[in-house]
């Protein structure tokens, strides 16, 4: 963990550098409050020792202004400081501080409290590990790692929200895997999940950086296309149909081949006045992929 070391005071402040290292600590150093200030607000550290009196910007008045503007991580300050009484440490840590040791430092105390800020920012980013799997557990799908069907419809509303506003194209394409049941009957449904993890990680190739993907459902996949008219939506589709189809799958029940229908849907040739007329557009248009042989993309018509 690297420490912020802030100390206008050169012995103090090697002091502290030399103590800190011996400890196992990386450390920068500054020398005015509002270096720390910039150095906290990068992120550089996320626990420091400050000096109450600092060129600029006081020791005080930097846990202000860096608890004003924290958001997600914890910054663990510690005030260093030569005032003694009740009231500068009260001062002190109703301004922000964590924590707050008294000059010249005892080597034992400053340690013990530096390991106790240690352990606070050690639990708290336990708790927002937690906090981004919880939210990668309910908006993404648990096999293919896309997002699930709630998460790639709430995207799909914030892109067609974002096409209003900018007056730009959007396409959606919808995508089945064919006789996938026959897949599941004849192999298992554990074949059957290595197909669909297989099948997700190649439309994720196929399509472009900025396109959405989510499984909407058993064998069923959502895309959605920026800035895609019908046609364009469509080559991306048959991008999509080829990536799937062109190979088997290896799985441990042997080599495993499908194909896919997609159905594609534009806002160019449609008057779609939501996302979920996009979506029904699309599902329309699977229909008729499937009616046309499978293993291909319709359009849907104007």
């Amino acid at each position: 963990m690297k420490v912020l070391v802030a100390e206008d005071d050169p012995v103090t402040r090697r002091l502290l550098e030399a103590t800190l290292q011996k400890w196992g600590y990386e450390v920068a150093s500054v020398r005015s409050g509002r270096e720390a200030e910039e150095a906290l607000r990068k992120g550089e550290a996320r626990l420091a020792i400050c000096d109450w009196m600092l060129p600029e910007v006081s020791g005080p008045e930097l846990c202000r202004r860096i608890r004003s503007a924290e958001g997600g991580a914890l910054v663990y300050i510690i005030i260093l400081s030569a005032r003694d009484s009740r009231e500068d440490l009260v001062e002190g840590l109703r301004a922000g501080a964590d924590d707050y040791v008294i000059k010249p430092f005892d080597r034992q105390e400053l340690e013990v409290r530096v390991r106790a800020g240690q352990r606070v920012l050690d639990l708290q980013q336990d708790l927002l590990d937690a906090q981004e799997r919880l939210r990668q557990m309910a908006t993404h799908d648990g096999l293919t790692g896309l997002w699930n069907h709630q998460g790639i419809l709430e995207a799909l509303e914030r892109e067609f929200n974002r096409h209003v506003r900018e007056q730009s194209s959007i396409g959606v394409a919808m995508l089945d895997v064919d006789r996938f049941k026959q897949v599941n009957d004849t192999h298992g449904h554990q074949v059957g999940d290595t197909v669909l993890a297989e099948l997700a990680g190649r439309m994720e190739q196929a399509v472009r950086p900025y396109d959405t993907l989510g499984r909407y459902g058993g064998e069923e996949f959502l895309l959605i296309l920026p800035g895609c008219d019908g046609e364009s939506a469509a080559k991306i589709a048959e991008r999509v149909r080829t990536a799937v189809s062109d190979r088997s799958v290896a799985t441990t029940g042997g080599p495993v081949s499908v194909t896919a229908s997609i159905g594609v849907a534009a806002s160019s040739d449609l008057a779609a006045a939501s996302a979920a007329d996009l979506v029904r557009a699309a599902d329309t248009a699977l229909y008729q992929a499937k009616a046309d042989g499978r293993n291909c993309v319709a359009r849907a018509a104007p």
